[in-house]
């Protein structure tokens, strides 16, 4: 008996965890910006943890033709790094159905946020970029892009 009780028990939790992981994954694909001038790759770290980077922009190149930098940024070392391919979400687990504990660089200002993400459904995301607590701060849409 308590044999199959613990074999029923494992199942369970294993089931669960499984289930937990497949909805944390949820997240995972391109979005769309708010602005629509942006794509958004959001992947998965190899700490489990989860990131975005840019993988397309509407207008990628500068007035010049060069390729758009990240001019704003507060370390003068890493303003010639373009914003295409540019990691600016990271750190983000999740939690009670959000992604949480993670943080947004803003390279049209070169501040970094603390953030979180909450889907509505499969196909939109809302973005909540803060200082101090998410009650200061701002939320953003963005939609799925369903393309390869």
């Amino acid at each position: 008996m308590n044999f199959k009780y613990f074999l029923f028990c494992s199942l369970v939790c294993i089931s669960n965890l499984a289930f937990s992981q497949n909805k944390a994954d949820e997240i995972l694909g391109k979005w769309l910006t708010e602005k629509k001038d942006a794509v958004v790759q959001i992947f998965k770290t190899s700490d489990n943890k989860y990131a975005g980077k840019v993988i397309w922009l509407e207008k990628p190149l500068d007035e010049n033709g060069q390729p758009i930098k990240d001019k704003m940024n507060p370390k003068p070392e890493l303003r010639s790094r373009q914003i295409m391919g540019l990691i600016f979400l990271g750190g983000f687990e999740y939690k009670n159905n959000e992604w949480v504990n993670g943080i947004i660089y803003d390279a049209e200002s070169g501040n970094t946020y603390k953030a979180k993400i909450a889907l509505r459904d499969k196909n939109t995301l809302d973005l909540r970029g803060y200082v101090g607590s998410p009650m200061f701060g701002r939320t953003t849409t963005w939609t799925r892009r369903n393309d390869k």
